[in-house]
């Protein structure tokens, strides 16, 4: 484990992309529950819930996983070390939820029923890159 300076070098990154994924899960909430029903459908709460999650999914997430930053070398994450042997398919895992996102933000606004069938794509898009490069709780 590393010692409690080398956590901390990594803590504001650590902090912004764990603040850059609780951005897209809280999105992602918003639109899902609209999907399922469970809140009503407003369009404009969508398109904005889109709207963020493609904001997010133009960051550049390599800049916030620091060599060194894992869940083997620092407490409080659940990065493996296999993202540092393989950023180039994290950055190409990346671009698919970019795209997926994208299409998700065309139809946002197109009522509950689009929302579903568009969240389908993000969905696949975060477990892809999660099976490989996140541990499991």
């Amino acid at each position: 484990m590393a010692t409690p300076a080398a956590a901390q070098e990594f803590d504001g990154h650590l902090k912004a992309r764990q603040g850059m994924f609780r951005i897209m899960a809280i999105n992602l909430g918003i639109i899902g529950d609209m999907a399922k029903g469970d809140t009503e459908y407003d369009a404009e709460q969508a398109t904005m819930a889109a709207d963020n999650l493609h904001a997010v999914s133009m960051i550049n997430p390599l800049i916030l996983f620091p060599e060194g930053s894992d869940a083997e070398a620092i407490d409080g994450t659940r990065a493996l070390p296999a993202i540092w042997e393989n950023t180039d398919d994290v950055g190409s895992k990346w671009a698919d939820l970019g795209e997926a996102v994208s299409g998700l933000q065309e139809v946002a606004g197109d009522g509950r029923e689009a929302l579903g069938p568009a969240l389908g794509p993000v969905g696949n898009a975060c477990k892809a890159c999660h099976d490989e490069y996140r541990a499991s709780e």
